[in-house]
């Protein structure tokens, strides 16, 4: 029975995992970078995968998606991009789980994407500032609330009309015990 939970967790968190890379590697081809933002600045849909994850499996499913993507980062834009990717999304997905564990939560999928893509944005800013040497680059952050109040409502959204195809598909007796050893 132990083992029989374990594979399934291992097998979404792959499926999840490969989904996420997807996402970020589609959204890197055909979203050129926006000429008044910082280079690199993404609208984030990969973070649809981590807000799901993080629904279904709680904080730890989250850090494994957000360990993946750093990894991918590593690989294919270097250790800067790796940094920034990790700390941004560590920070998010925190602030993702703590908004949803409650079972009467306060805010919305939307307002839950909105609230990580804030941190996640926080986060980058911080690495750049540390890398850099200085803290001018917080200058950035008014612009960057902007953008993360676009791409959370986006990214939450996205999560709001999934979750009900989601929950079609997977309630029944079999995913309720399956959602309830996930959460274990």
């Amino acid at each position: 029975m132990k083992t029989d939970k374990l594979v399934k967790k291992v097998a979404l968190l792959g499926i999840m995992g490969s989904l996420a890379l997807v996402l970020g590697f589609l959204e890197s081809i055909f979203i050129p970078d926006i000429p008044f933002l910082p280079v690199g600045a993404k609208p984030g849909l990969s973070n649809v995968v981590t807000m799901y994850t993080v629904s279904v499996t709680g904080l730890g499913g989250g850090i494994y998606i957000t360990l993946i993507k750093a990894a991918f980062a590593l690989i294919t834009r270097g250790a800067t991009a790796s940094a920034m990717s990790l700390c941004g999304g560590l920070l998010s997905t925190v602030t993702v789980w703590l908004l949803m564990k409650k079972k009467d939560r306060l805010f919305s999928f939307v307002g839950i994407g909105i609230s990580g893509a804030l941190m996640h944005n926080l986060g980058q800013l911080t690495v750049a500032c540390l890398i850099s040497g200085t803290a001018a680059l917080f200058g950035y952050g008014k612009y960057l609330i902007i953008f993360a109040l676009v791409t959370g409502a986006v990214t939450g959204g996205m999560l709001t009309f999934v979750m009900p195809g989601i929950d079609r598909i997977t309630k029944n007796k079999q995913y309720d015990k399956y959602d309830k050893e996930m959460k274990e």
